[in-house]
């Protein structure tokens, strides 16, 4: 059926730092005119970061959107749209928790609103942790804890953990390395 679909037209509504918003005029099979939001994204990665005790390291911080602290993997968008994912992951993995990849495997592609958004981001295990310094961006104040995979995966279920990316590479990391 996408080959009946033909977008016409793209306008530019609003550039942030993070995404760029467009509404997009789309002709659709019936041969009528329809508006859908878009909103590109550069992409991003994120780490399950695994200690040598097998813990995950998680950050909790404010999230805006929410207005409330929420626990996460460590994430970030990429510098540019060619920077390696494997090189955002390391970097965040340092600025966020102050700990370097021993190893970073990748673990699989998350693209997270297919409705309207383009954002698409890898999501790496990183293993043998190395003892570094935590390098926040100005703007981010965060917390680091270690939590057991069995513990994290009752707070998904309890409604307790709920960012997207976060459940889903757990629960990805689980069925891969766990199981």
């Amino acid at each position: 059926m996408s080959e009946k679909m033909k977008r016409m037209k793209r306008e530019l509504k609003y550039e942030g730092s993070i995404v760029k918003v467009y509404m997009d005029e789309v002709e659709l099979p019936n041969g009528k005119i329809a508006k859908w939001d878009f909103i590109n994204h550069d992409g991003a990665a994120a780490v399950v970061p695994v200690t040598s005790e097998g813990k995950i390291l998680m950050v909790k911080q404010y999230r805006n959107a929410l207005d409330r602290d929420t626990l996460e993997i460590p994430a970030g968008k990429l510098d540019d749209i060619s920077e390696e994912t494997s090189v955002c992951a390391a970097r965040e993995l340092e600025e966020e928790t102050g700990y370097k990849p021993g190893k970073l495997e990748f673990l699989m592609t998350l693209c997270t609103w297919v409705a309207f958004t383009n954002e698409k981001i890898d999501v790496y295990v990183a293993t043998d942790l190395i003892p570094a310094k935590q390098n926040l961006d100005e703007d981010e104040f965060i917390d680091v804890k270690a939590y057991s995979v069995d513990d994290l995966k009752e707070k998904i279920f309890k409604g307790e953990l709920q960012d997207a990316k976060t459940i889903s590479a757990i629960l990805a990391y689980d069925t891969k390395y766990r199981k």
